[in-house]
């Protein structure tokens, strides 16, 4: 636990340096942010969830923890146990952090996965993590249906049913994987349960994440990584925990953002976290569900912010008792600052950096360093973070370079791609993992964004892989080749658009691009289509068959405005 009086008398750089790892061993996640509180408190609420409507139900530490015990008790008897992979493909429900804590105590991997994805997308994920079951949300029971002869491994769909029953399918099998409601799976089983002994090592998670060349590789962390995001959480949200704190982020708990920078930080620091069920974000319904709940700290990731913007005077016309925002995922723009500090008095706005593979390891905490617009922050306590040349070699300061990250003895580092030895041994240069973002830090510490090494489209905080959308694109009849590349947008910093070379027989035209775009938006996710298509008698190319992004974006950097 990060103390302030670890800063006072003290220069920051002294006191990051003198901050040392206490990991424990036996460690477990969900023992940590669960049946630890529900021992000494079974009555404290964990989670208050809200429903898009308005009803809210509160679950206590102790309600969490017989969930999560029947859970892993209904999984085990179906010979579920450690090591096996389940997805979670659930939005902010209770359901689906007590999914979660099962899995972490029962010593297998919880594979998150966002109830947005596309079939073709669900379907790499399922079948490379081998995905023995699944936990869902009732709207991807259809799609797993029709995916059934593609995924070998998964034997049993545990469907949550909302607001109505869900509809099975018939027999309640689709091919050999059988389909159960949650409040049966849990009203047979025990709430009973002894979690598995678990090392801070053992495999805990897989989170999927996109990059340029290739499918989607997935994260794997071990129950280490809670451990490693927790100096962060402290600091970005000004020394919690200080007493009657309210969490909530609208990022979905499927990705490393939600799931991690907010949720179970939050659980372990004792709650509440507010779920709240909703399929986009609204600045309006946002400011009043915080005032509502008394969230007093939130992770607004910047494409909320601009959004909030929107929303005139927040801090006169909506009771609220925020402290801190945290904002990550992608830059914050100055404006944002000078609107939070006129229009949010009071409240603290600080800006984080991490990824997938290494999250939360620089940022901002005003109480301990000014606020520089612009600027990421410092690295945290427990982080070696650098910028590094080409060669491997440290960036001087104000010079352009990758960030590196020191992997060894750092709980918050991924172990390794998921069945991925060569994407692993290429994410590292020595003992730094090179981020793929490049920066400049200054002679005091401070690091500035500057743009990805890589072709990773960043839209809303989505980051897109290119390759991914270029093999959605091609799956359509009317193309023979596709490229997809992040061009400037003024609310979502990045959109995607497509270049596509048609087939012969096909001409362009809105409709057609139209018909393209549903199809990817359908088979992908929604976040991920191209929002414009631009039809191109050829793709730039390499010598080696390769698309040249690069040019395509010089293209249209050199059709923006000034």
């Amino acid at each position: 636990m990060i103390r302030r009086q670890d800063f006072e008398g003290r220069l920051y750089e002294d006191a990051r340096r003198a901050f040392r790892w206490r990991v424990p061993s036996p460690y477990n996640i969900g023992v940590d942010t669960c049946d630890r509180w529900a021992a000494q408190d079974p009555d404290r609420v964990a989670i208050r969830y809200e429903s898009e409507g308005g009803a809210t139900t509160a679950c206590t530490y102790g309600a969490l923890r017989d969930a999560s015990n029947r859970l892993a008790n209904a999984l085990a008897a179906h010979g579920i146990g450690r090591g096996d992979r389940v997805a979670v493909i659930l939005h902010q429900r209770v359901e689906t952090a007590a999914a979660h804590i099962a899995l972490y105590k029962m010593g297998a991997v919880a594979v998150p996965l966002t109830r947005m994805f596309g079939p073709d997308a669900l379907a790499y994920r399922l079948e490379d993590s081998g995905s023995r079951a699944a936990v869902v949300d009732p709207t991807v029971v259809p799609k797993l249906v029709d995916l059934r002869d593609q995924l070998p491994a998964l034997e049993m769909v545990i469907v949550v049913e909302g607001d109505r029953p869900p509809e099975l399918p018939p027999g309640r099998r689709a091919g050999r994987c059988r389909y159960l409601t949650w409040e049966e799976v849990l009203g047979r089983a025990s709430d009973r349960f002894s979690p598995v002994e678990t090392g801070p090592d053992d495999s805990a998670l897989i989170i999927y994440t996109s990059g340029t060349t290739g499918p989607p590789k997935g994260a794997l962390h071990g129950h280490r990584m809670l451990l490693g995001h927790v100096p962060a959480f402290q600091l970005y949200f000004d020394f919690v925990p200080q007493g009657g704190e309210v969490y909530w982020t609208p990022a979905d708990w499927a990705w490393i953002g939600g799931a991690y920078d907010l949720l179970f930080p939050g659980l372990r620091y004792g709650g509440p976290v507010v779920a709240y069920e909703t399929t986009r974000f609204d600045p309006e319904k946002a400011f009043h569900l915080m005032a509502k709940c008394g969230v007093t700290h939130t992770f607004l990731p910047p494409t909320a912010l601009k959004m909030a913007m929107q929303v005139e005077r927040p801090s006169l016309r909506f009771a609220l008792s925020l402290r801190a925002i945290m904002s990550g995922g992608e830059p914050v723009n100055p404006i944002i600052l000078e609107w939070a500090a006129r229009e949010l008095p009071g409240v603290r706005l600080h800006e984080i950096y991490g990824q997938t593979e290494a999250n939360l390891v620089c940022g901002n905490c005003s109480r301990l360093n000014p606020v520089r617009p612009g600027s990421l922050g410092k690295a945290f306590p427990g982080h070696e973070v650098t910028v590094l040349r080409d060669d491997g070699s440290l960036a001087a300061p104000g010079e352009l370079g990758e960030i590196g990250v020191r992997g060894p003895g750092d709980p918050v580092v991924f172990k390794a791609y998921w069945q991925n030895p060569r994407a692993t041994q290429e994410k590292y240069h020595g003992e730094w993992l090179l981020t793929g973002d490049m920066a400049r830090r200054d002679d005091d510490g401070y690091f500035y964004f500057e743009g990805r090494k890589d072709d990773v489209i960043n839209s809303a905080g989505y980051r897109i892989g290119p390759a991914e959308v270029e093999s959605t694109l091609l799956t359509h009849p009317a193309v023979a080749e596709a490229a997809a590349v992040g061009v400037p947008d003024p609310v979502r910093g990045q959109i995607v658009k497509g270049f596509v070379k048609l087939r012969a027989g096909f001409a362009p035209s809105e409709a057609l691009a139209a018909e393209i775009q549903n199809h990817v938006k359908s088979r992908l996710a929604a976040y991920a289509y191209p929002r414009t298509i631009e039809f191109l008698n050829d793709l730039p190319m390499t010598t080696t068959g390769k698309i040249r992004r690069a040019e395509l974006r010089a293209r249209e950097a050199a059709r923006q405005p000034g």
